[in-house]
């Protein structure tokens, strides 16, 4: 039976409008969380519970680190078992997901040439599964910013070593920093595992030079763990990124993960601009 002929006759077509009906509408694929950070609650349980409050899909959370950068902890501080265990209540009681983790002390143990920044990512792998998530962020900002094609093949040799306990472990390893989506292709490409992805952040790529919304598509959904949306120290849609542009590129490339709000208060409310940057992103993506 052709379509045609399918269309045709009054079952079908009865069938084909209650099929219609049920389909909801937008793009549904994206789930957007909020980083505890931008919660102001960095690696505290409470986050769970406002980013539900705020009508969130989920929460980002980090490690945490060390007050004291010249002192480093014994292990990720989230790795405490009075810590993980109340983070781990807070989801059971809320029903809601820890979507990805942070590895937060890298900002001062730098993967590119520091060895504790080793020894915390290799940490955060275990930790990071047994709190239900699969996503660890790992971020070069800074003084670990990288700035030279050694540095490059430093973390892609490590990578490439650490690759093989990330897929076993079912987790993947997101890099977020400040190169080119053709860089981050390379260092992929040098660490030869499927755990190791990009975490694509919209607002750190459009503000040094690069085509956010080309290289969403360059880059394409295999190898993209997940987005960090913002465009600080804006409200979504108030400054120079175009997130219609943005939304579609995602959509385009039938990207089906989390997408996490690192956006900060302008106006000092964290709970209602949160909310209005969700209720844009969410606006924006139900029009797809």
């Amino acid at each position: 039976m052709n379509r045609r002929h399918f269309l045709r006759t009054g079952a079908a077509g009865l069938s084909l409008t209650a099929l219609t009906n049920r389909l909801p509408a937008g793009y549904t694929r994206l789930k957007i969380g909020a980083p505890d950070w931008n919660l102001q609650l960095e690696a505290k349980p409470a986050s769970v519970e406002l980013a539900k409050s705020v009508g969130f899909d989920g929460v980002q959370i980090s490690l945490g680190h060390s007050s004291d950068p010249k002192s480093p902890p014994a292990h990720l501080p989230v790795g405490d078992s009075d810590l993980f265990e109340r983070f781990l209540a807070e989801s059971r009681k809320n029903s809601f997901p820890i979507a990805s983790t942070c590895v937060e002390i890298l900002h001062r143990n730098y993967l590119k040439n520091d060895p504790l920044g080793k020894k915390w990512v290799a940490e955060s792998i275990p930790l990071t599964r047994k709190l239900g998530a699969r996503v660890i962020l790992l971020p070069f900002f800074g003084k670990g910013a990288l700035q030279t094609q050694a540095e490059m093949d430093y973390v892609g040799d490590f990578l490439k070593e650490i690759g093989p306990e990330a897929e076993k472990t079912g987790v993947i390893l997101g890099l977020e920093n400040t190169i080119s989506a053709e860089d981050n292709a390379r260092i992929l490409d040098h660490a030869q595992s499927k755990a190791v992805l990009v975490y694509y952040d919209v607002g750190n790529s459009f503000h040094n030079g690069f085509d956010i919304y080309k290289e969403i598509r360059w880059l394409g959904k295999d190898r993209i763990c997940e987005f960090h949306l913002k465009d600080n120290p804006h409200l979504l849609g108030q400054g120079k990124i175009d997130f219609e542009k943005v939304v579609e590129a995602i959509a385009d490339i039938g990207f089906g993960g989390w997408a996490q709000l690192e956006t900060v208060a302008p106006s000092g409310d964290v709970k209602k601009d949160m909310k209005t940057n969700l209720d844009y992103i969410r606006g924006l993506l139900a029009k797809r």
